[in-house]
């Protein structure tokens, strides 16, 4: 497997073999869930978070090979660009004061990996789009110096067969090109994993398809690229159309994008699975030498290498995660909905009303997606997206009459989805002041209709006000944005605008 992923050539046969190691895989799967071989309920929880290196300037910092050796820790590693780390949280179980006991950790290993970034004249910034990012920033040559980020690169831009069109119709508009996937790079993320038995995957992962368009309401971060002010949320459009494999006639024909949020309810994580192989072809055929029917056979547990491969070049906005841990196979949901930033306490506070919400919507006796058309949920996650906190949402009507209503994403928070995320995290016996501070902080945003992207595009228009141009009122914000991140207040405190200058004398 590793000389394939150095040499980054695939042949015809090599194809083929994947398609039926995948469908061995999947076969697999289907045993494993038959015989009931997954982990009993655990209530874990994991975090991952990718980070931006940028200089004292608001600038990109192209560093961090040289930041990840000094910081020397296995809790950070690469991410596709040359700007980007990631940090990974070891999983917890949900209860008690878990919230502030993530919270300290995330603050204490940030602060060390800022002290050490520092070493190059480099910091680190948790924000969805770097407001300062360029179009030559998101090259190629940028790209982190990992094997599998290179082969991915090439075998996606091989499937597309011609430049990647970036086209986003917001508050401005941005049309370009680009030669590689490079402006994925761009979109940094929080990435909430929950782990489920297999009986309960189907209604978690329903209900965090319901609540997508919720969470990028309130927690918007991303109203910036390249110069230009887009959607309040602009990752999902930019992801998706920065690993588009479809040229034009392939979209025309309606065939699905990699990057996706899905098109129906679900029944079972086997769908899930099953849908990866029946729609995406293999952009990374990497063959492992164990038959997983054979393992299976033998009393063992298959590492279902192919289908754990291919689910990652699959980019759902919720997607499957098979695992094994101590010998023991296990499901999990990952959320990949969410901006990274604005602090620590904005990340600990959308975690909370996730994870809260979508265990009390799965247990529903009549639940949300029964009454939701999926269609609904696709609008709801767009409209989100384009305009965050000020979006209006559909969603089921109270009462016996039943249908949907539109309603506007912040009184929907308030007065439905907050007591029922307070009734989850109680559930997972999450404790009450854990409960009040974290949700608290949702709450407020939504009184005072403040979010990220709402800060970050006030801001902005505050310094072109004062007689900035674009580029130094959209460098000023990042540096201000930054200096409030890392004094660690939540983002619906933050005062709008840019300091005043000190006088001097």
């Amino acid at each position: 497997m590793g000389e394939k992923v150095v040499a980054g050539r695939f042949d015809l046969s090599d194809r083929q073999r994947y398609r039926d190691k995948l469908r061995r895989c999947l076969t697999g799967l289907e045993r494993l869930l038959a015989e009931r071989r997954f982990d009993r309920p655990q209530n874990l929880m994991g975090l991952e978070i990718e980070l931006n290196l940028v200089g004292a300037d608001g600038m990109p910092r192209m560093l961090n090979g040289e930041v990840l050796e000094r910081i020397a820790s296995r809790d950070f590693q690469t991410e596709l660009a040359m700007f980007n780390l990631e940090v990974n949280i070891a999983p917890h179980r949900l209860g008690g004061r878990v919230f502030d006991r993530l919270a300290e950790e995330l603050r204490t290993s940030l602060a060390y990996a800022d002290r050490k970034a520092a070493e190059v004249d480099a910091g680190i910034v948790m924000i969805g789009i770097l407001p300062t990012l360029d179009r030559d920033d998101l090259v190629s040559s940028n790209l982190s110096d990992v094997d599998r980020y290179t082969l991915l690169n090439d075998q996606i831009v091989a499937a597309r067969g011609e430049d990647f069109v970036l086209d986003i119709d917001g508050v401005e508009r941005l049309t370009c090109t680009s030669k590689s996937i490079a402006p994925e790079a761009a979109c940094t993320s929080v990435q909430l994993h929950l782990q489920v038995t297999p009986g309960r995957f189907a209604d978690v992962w329903n209900a965090a398809q319901a609540v997508a368009g919720v969470q990028i309401a309130v927690g918007a971060n991303s109203p910036f690229l390249f110069g230009r002010e887009l959607w309040c949320e602009s990752r999902p459009p930019l992801f998706q159309q920065s690993t588009d494999t479809r040229p034009p006639e392939l979209q025309a024909q309606g065939v699905r994008p990699r990057t996706w949020f899905g098109e129906r309810w679900i029944s079972s994580a086997y769908d899930l699975f099953e849908e990866n192989l029946r729609y995406f072809p293999a952009l990374l055929p990497i063959c492992d030498e164990e038959d997983p029917l054979e393992v299976l056979d033998g009393g063992g547990v298959p590492s279902l290498a192919e289908l754990v491969l291919h689910n990652g070049t699959v980019y759902r906005w919720n997607r499957p995660v098979y695992g094994i841990a101590d010998g023991v196979p296990h499901l999990r949901v990952e959320n990949r909905v969410l901006p990274a930033g604005p602090t620590i306490t904005d990340v600990i506070a959308n975690a909370a009303f996730y994870y809260g919400l979508v265990r009390a919507l799965a247990e529903e006796p009549r639940p949300v997606w029964t009454r939701l058309p999926f269609e609904a949920a696709t609008a709801n996650f767009d409209a989100a997206c384009r305009y965050g906190i000020d979006a209006r949402m559909v969603w089921p009507r109270r009462g016996r009459h039943g249908g949907t209503v539109e309603v506007d994403a912040v009184t929907l928070v308030r007065d439905e989805l907050l007591p029922l995320a307070d009734a989850g995290l109680a559930g997972w016996g999450v404790e009450p002041a854990d409960r009040d501070l974290y949700l608290g902080v949702i709450e407020e945003r939504c009184r005072r209709r403040v979010n990220g992207a709402s800060w970050q595009t006030a801001t902005f228009h505050r310094a072109l006000e004062a007689g900035l141009s674009r580029d130094a009122a959209l460098a000023a914000t990042t540096r201000r944005y930054g200096e409030l991140m890392h004094q660690g207040e939540p983002v619906h405190t933050w005062p709008v605008g840019l300091p005043e200058p000190v006088p001097l004398g």
